[in-house]
């Protein structure tokens, strides 16, 4: 990893205006070096600080001043943010049961230093790629996830909600190409999904990943349960049509030949979306999004 010079260094704490929240040079050089590690061992001088100049330098101070404890940054981020917080909580569970996560998580926040248990505070996690506010509310979403899971009232994704039909085995042992099939298949796949909207590529990992049910989806959307049924439904038949398409168009392949492709990627290699989900999509403007999931 490219070390980072003290001239670098100093000028971000200083636009983070770290100071306010006596946060010390080191102390900001130690939460820059943990963003960068993020990048790999690969990343060169120039790479290393066109990434530090693109984070949310301002709110990675703020969530080292609360690691450490400063009874002022603290003060600031529960005023500030404590409000977002238990709306993104009232809108995951309008009954109050996910204000139990966002309270819970003020405890994750805080950490314990020097216990036997070495825990360490949740900002310790935050690298400041995002707005601190979006990281916390992608947190309680999970934090409300797992608690539910907890409870045992998640349902599993249903097996004939599939977005591609499985055919009997037989037919498929009777085809030689099969591996050459699905792994066509895939390739296919990989560049219909990374060709998809950020936000369908969400839906996707919410549902086959987090194997969120479509109520839940729907009060992270805002939408009404049968209206994210819909849109997955409209994206898995998306998908499927743009794989035979790339199938056809640019493997040439024939109306047959394009149903084995399909057949053989299910039934022998199945289809992987999570290393095309996991690919970072570019949005409008240059951002970059990074969404998880697999069927």
């Amino acid at each position: 990893m490219t070390p980072l010079t003290d001239a670098l260094t100093s000028r971000l704490h200083q636009a983070a205006h770290a100071q306010r929240w006596g946060v010390s040079v080191p102390a900001f050089a130690a939460a820059l070096e943990r963003s960068v590690a993020k990048l790999g061992g690969g990343a060169d001088g120039a790479a290393v600080e066109r990434h530090l100049d693109g984070l949310h330098l301002e709110d990675l101070a703020l969530a080292c001043a609360c690691a450490a404890g400063h009874a002022g940054a603290w003060e600031h981020f529960i005023e500030t943010y404590r409000p977002a917080l238990y709306r993104a909580a009232d809108a995951l569970d309008p009954g109050g049961g996910a204000r139990e996560a966002a309270d819970a998580l003020y405890g994750e926040l805080y950490g314990v230093r020097g216990g036997a248990s070495g825990r360490r505070s949740l900002f310790d996690y935050f690298h400041g790629r995002s707005r601190l506010g979006t990281w916390l509310r992608s947190i309680l979403a999970q934090r409300h996830v797992d608690r539910i899971r907890a409870a045992r009232k998640t349902r599993p994704l249903d097996e004939e909600d599939e977005a591609l039909p499985e055919r009997p085995a037989a037919a498929v042992e009777e085809q030689p190409d099969r591996l050459r099939f699905a792994r066509l298949a895939q390739r296919a796949l990989g560049a219909a999904i990374l060709g998809l909207d950020p936000a369908e590529r969400l839906r996707l990992s919410f549902y086959y990943l987090q194997r969120l049910t479509l109520a839940q989806i729907g009060r992270l959307t805002g939408e009404h349960e049968a209206t994210v049924s819909r849109r997955l439904d409209r994206i898995r038949r998306s998908l499927r049509a743009d794989v035979e398409r790339r199938l056809r168009e640019e493997d040439g392949l024939g109306e047959a030949e394009v149903r084995a492709c399909v057949e053989c990627a299910l039934e022998d290699v199945g289809l992987d979306l999570d290393q095309w989900l996991s690919r970072p999509a570019t949005k409008p403007g240059g951002e970059q999004e990074t969404v998880r999931g697999s069927f």
